[in-house]
This record gives C-alpha cells, structure tokens and sequence, in this order.
C-alpha cells in the first residue's frame, strides 16, 4: 500500500489497523503529515497544525494499543474548523477581529472527541464568521477545490472538506447554519451530515440557534456513524442538546425503502449536470429495490427571503457591534454586507420567519408521512469558482440570474426544518471534474432513517464514495 493509499483509509479501517497492531497511530500521522506537505500550498485547507503536539500525543496512543488500554477514536487524527472551540487554540472564524482569540474551554462536541483519544492536528479554513458558501477570507487566504483549483470546496466548512479530499485527514469536523456542512461534502466528494438540532451538543452562543447544527464530514458514511456515536447525547454545559441517544451501525439489513424526491423544489433553477447526476442517483435507489416517487414540497423562492430574516437577525447579529467600528479596514465585503444587513433588521424578523417555517413543515411534514426518506441536489452547481464573490449580481445557473450567495444551493431549506437530519452523499462529477452531491433527508429526529438509506445507496454505489471514485490529480 502506497502513502497515498494510506492516507484515503476509511477512519473506520485505520481504527481496525491500529488495533491489530498492523499500523501506528504514529506511523499513520507520519504519513497524513507528509501528504499535507506536498498538497495543502495548492489547496490552503488548514489555517494553523500541530505536529508537533501531535506526534507525541500519537506515542502515547502507540502505547496505549500496546498495553490494550485504547479509547474510542485512540490516535485518531481529526481536523477540527476554525470555528468550533478547541482549549489552548487560536478560534479566528477567519477574522483579523478575532485573530489572538485563544480559548480557555473547548466545546463539548471537541471535548468528548479528545475524551475518545482523537489527535487534534489541525485546524480548517472558513470564510469571514462563517457567513458565506465561499471559503476565502482576507486572514488566511483562497481554499481551493482539490479536484479542480479554479473551484472553490464551498462553506463554510470548506477547508475541511479539501482535506479530506485530498487525504490530509480521515476525519474533520464542521457546523452548519445554512448547508455550511452539506454544500463543502457536495463539492468535494464526500459524505457531510446534518444531525437534528441539538442531537450533537455545541457551545453558546449558536447552540441556541435552531439553524446551528455540529457534525462530520468524512469519505464514508461508516466514519460519520462512528463519529455521531462518540459526541452525541446530552450534555451538561448545551441546554438544547437532546436527552436520547442514536447508536449509528455499521451495516444495516437491506430492504428497500419509499424514496420521494424533487429535483428543484419547483423554484430552483439546476445545472445540467447536476440534473444528470441526480436522475442516476435516483436510479440507484431503484436499483436496490426501493421505490422512488416525484413530490413536490410547495416551496418558492419566499424560502430564501424567510431564512434571509433569520440570518439577518440571529446568525449575522452574533458578530460583535464593534466590529466594522474597528476592523472594516481588513474585513472581506461579504462580512461587511452581513454585519450592515443585521444592523437593519426589524424586529418582527424572527417571528415572520418561524411562521413560514412552520407553513413549509405543514407540506413537508405530509410528504414524509407516506416516505422513508426524501432526496435532492445538494446545491444547483458543483462548486462556485474559488474566488467567487458572493455579492455579484450577475451570477447564473442554467442561464438564469440568480442570487449570488443562495441561488444555487439547496441546504437551508433544512436548516429550517430544523429537527429533519440531512446527509449529502456523492452523486458524481461535473464536466469539470468537480462532484456534485445529494442530500438524503429523514423525518424528524430520524438519524437511524437516513443513515440506513445512505448506507443502502453506498452500497449499490460504492465507485461515487472515496477512495473507490477517481481521487484528485493532486501530488502522488
């Protein structure tokens, strides 16, 4: 087995290895590291690493395994985005305003991680505060598509979804507020989920917002189940973390399952290649037997004004006032629109905003009444161009202007809907070489539903996942 090889293993697979003695926690990091030397100047995935604390945090798991005194994720190298709290480290969110914030706490989803025995060895690129589906910022620069680096990984959690595809990490973490997990697992090959608001704890102050959602982005949905096994679960510092517990396995008994989907949502207008894709993806379902029925939610572009409210109001609004008085010299324009749309909001925002999601619930809520899951398009494109400006007012899909930021995706739909669990999965490649996704939506609180039906669709399409699909034409 090459470096390379080694360095696409399923975290699963890389656990099993360890145990057996076949492999080194120190040896495996050994290999990530050097794979991280020779790709990320082209892609720019990780803001800062740590191997230096790594590799002796990877000895002391090499002894572990020796004496069978192994935890979970025991030496497990994991990429955590420079959004979620890790003690001792840098948080910048991508700001000069919040460059030498160093924490003093971790959140609970990274604490029970490090709990499990997983190596944190570097932290991922995200746009300005997270406010956007493009992952370039004025602190650490362009995060480039590593199937394509004229295209960007989408976001947030865009630098760690280019890790993973390009074998820097077998595991990674990210939030997601508006697809910021979904969209980056789209447009780099890779399995993202979505959880039910609060199934995974998070810190405040975005664990009280209902659109906030911590989770994974891996190669596989085994390394997802194994990762929402180990952080789920309430938690005594997440008032809204959820009381029961999911355990996720591995495999499920195959039976074929009630698939709705829709390919636009009535509104959205689609590449062509992403309409190509997810009709095949649709035909991998039917080939495992299930049956796959067209709906139509109900939904229009007053989706987008609606989530816009709530953005503008609780996600934007969370930036710190003294923001553009003392940084808007070195903020990115689209942290600047943010932070001047959440000055202008009105106070019924909110309000307006949950009257309509509690209007789309009442039509989705009936489609899922007579269905196991539900499937779309992740987003309308591969991937933005990596310098993609998300204020443009020209920008297009399929010949038709559409907004810059929100015209092409198809995630915060489900943001809005909460308590619905949502995981994209690989649906193939654009004509340039970039991959598309599909999202596997599930009832409320139902991660064992979508979890069985992205397992069934791995399984009949194992060649779309990594490492089985064509990997990026990156160093060797």
């Amino acid at each position: 087995m090459t470096n390379r090889d080694l360095c696409y293993l399923p975290a699963t697979e890389v656990l099993v290895r360890f145990t057996s003695g076949t492999l080194t926690p120190s040896a495996y990091l050994e290999a990530l590291m050097a794979r991280t030397e020779a790709v990320n100047p082209a892609v720019n995935a990780y803001t800062e690493t740590f191997f230096d604390t790594a590799r002796e945090a990877a000895r002391r798991a090499d002894e572990r395994y020796a004496t069978g005194a192994q935890r979970p994720l025991e030496g497990l190298p994991v990429a955590v985005k420079d959004a979620q709290r890790v003690e001792g480290q840098r948080t910048t969110q991508g700001s000069y305003a919040l460059e030498h914030n160093i924490e003093t706490r971790s959140d609970p989803m990274i604490e029970r991680l490090l709990e499990a025995g997983a190596i944190i060895h570097a932290r991922t690129t995200t746009p300005e505060f997270c406010l956007s589906g493009v992952c370039w910022s004025h602190l650490w620069g362009v995060t480039r598509n590593p199937f394509n680096l004229d295209f960007g990984p989408s976001g947030s959690s865009g630098g760690s979804a280019a890790a993973l595809a390009a074998g820097m990490t077998p595991l990674a973490t990210g939030t997601d507020i508006g697809g910021s997990i979904r969209l980056p697992a789209s447009s780099c090959g890779l399995v993202g989920y979505k959880p039910p608001h609060g199934r995974n704890p998070d810190g405040p102050p975005a664990n009280f917002d209902r659109y906030n959602h911590c989770g994974f982005l891996a190669r596989d949905v085994g390394d997802i189940a194994l990762a929402q096994n180990i952080v789920s679960g309430p938690h005594p510092r997440d008032h809204d973390s959820l009381r029961d517990r999911v355990r996720l396995p591995q495999s499920f008994p195959s039976r074929p399952l009630r698939v709705a989907y829709s390919l636009d949502f009535g509104y959205m207008p689609l590449d062509r290649d992403v309409r190509a894709n997810t009709l095949a993806a649709l035909d991998v379902f039917r080939a495992a037997g299930c049956t796959v029925i067209q709906v139509d939610p109900g939904w229009d572009a007053r989706v987008d004004a609606a989530s816009m409210q709530w953005y503008t109001s609780m996600h934007f609004g969370r930036m710190p006032l003294w923001v553009l008085d003392d940084y808007r010299d070195r903020m990115t324009p689209y942290a600047i629109a943010a932070a001047e749309a959440a000055q202008a909001a009105k106070p019924d925002d909110v309000a307006q905003s949950w009257a309509f999601q509690h209007d789309m619930y009442q039509r989705f809520g009936t489609i899922m009444d007579g269905a196991d899951v539900f499937v779309c398009p992740t987003q309308a494109i591969g991937a933005l161009p990596a310098e993609h400006d998300p204020l443009r007012r020209d920008f297009k899909v399929d010949g038709q202007v559409v907004d810059s930021e929100y015209g092409c995706v198809l995630t915060h739909h489900f943001n809005m809907l909460h308590n619905c669990p949502v995981m994209s999965v690989p649906s193939g490649r654009d004509r340039h070489g970039v991959p598309t996704g599909l999202q596997i939506a599930g009832r409320t609180f139902d991660d064992m539903g979508v979890f069985e039906a992205a397992m069934l669709y791995r399984n009949t399409a194992p060649g779309l996942f990594l490492p089985g699909a064509a990997r990026p034409e990156l160093a060797q």
